[in-house]
């Protein structure tokens, strides 16, 4: 009898821890998700049109509240001597480019762009490093070459044939137009977004391919685009200085993982 009861007891102990354990599990796994089926706890089903037009192959772009984030590794889409001689995308060196030691490294990019951009009272300078980020995940970084307002004249060289280079820690980049993009699209297209939200477009105005005679000293105008039917402040690459945009018309977010953080 003592036995009986005794196999019993032990039994229902076993039943017992059986029904703990698939009950923590359950818990675990409904507090992990939060009960959200994106994995980023965010939302991409209301991005702005221009956000749809990102290179899904080299961008995650979605919405976290008050700002689209656009997730990338900042590897060009595109060959270059800066892939390093024998990698798949390695490509020689122009006629007459003076190649950089650095080599083109995957990075881990998440820019903060403000959904609701605006202008602010005061222009807020670009600093060293990402401005904003290209289509294809690649950054823009502003003007210079360096600390001090150092001007690009001694990198141009270096840029590969589709105009950009990689820094020290293998941050490849463009200071101006990425003229793979619009090569390949055209000349009025959007190849981008500026941390502070406005879009930054291709040298020449969609509606009648003309270089625009009205632009700031930012480098931007308003006007309607494609992607903004109602119009809307935006930039656009040019040949001279500051070949992206000069500054910050707006608030701008941040961009971090990359090797510089602003805010």
């Amino acid at each position: 009898m003592y036995m009986k009861n005794t196999i019993k007891l032990l039994l229902s102990f076993i039943i017992l821890l059986v029904m703990s354990c698939d009950s923590s599990s359950t818990s675990y796994s409904m507090n992990e998700n939060n009960g959200n089926d994106n994995e980023n706890g965010s939302d991409n089903s209301n991005l702005p049109v221009g956000f749809t037009k990102f290179i899904s192959e080299y961008t995650d772009v979605y919405i976290s509240g008050d700002y689209v984030i656009v997730e990338s590794q900042g590897l060009p889409n595109h060959p270059s001597p800066y892939w390093g001689a024998g990698h798949i995308n390695y490509s020689s060196p122009h006629n007459g480019m003076s190649v950089n030691p650095n080599k083109i490294s995957s990075q881990n990019f998440k820019f903060y762009i403000p959904i609701s951009p605006s202008p602010t009272n005061s222009v807020s300078s670009t600093p060293l490093g990402p401005i904003g980020v290209s289509i294809s995940g690649v950054p823009f970084y502003n003007q210079y070459a360096g600390p001090n307002n150092q001007p690009l004249d001694n990198e141009i060289a270096s840029f590969d044939i589709y105009s950009g280079h990689p820094q020290q820690t293998g941050q490849y980049h463009y200071h101006w137009e990425p003229n793979y993009l619009t090569s390949n699209g055209d000349e009025s297209m959007l190849i981008g977004y500026s941390l502070d939200g406005f879009p930054i477009y291709g040298p020449k105005d969609q509606a009648d391919m003309q270089y625009p005679s009205d632009l700031d000293e930012l480098n931007g105008h308003n006007h309607v685009t494609d992607e903004y039917p109602d119009g809307t402040y935006h930039y656009h690459s040019t040949s001279t200085v500051p070949y992206l945009l000069g500054g910050f018309k707006g608030k701008y977010g941040s961009a971090n993982g990359g090797g510089y953080f602003t805010n």
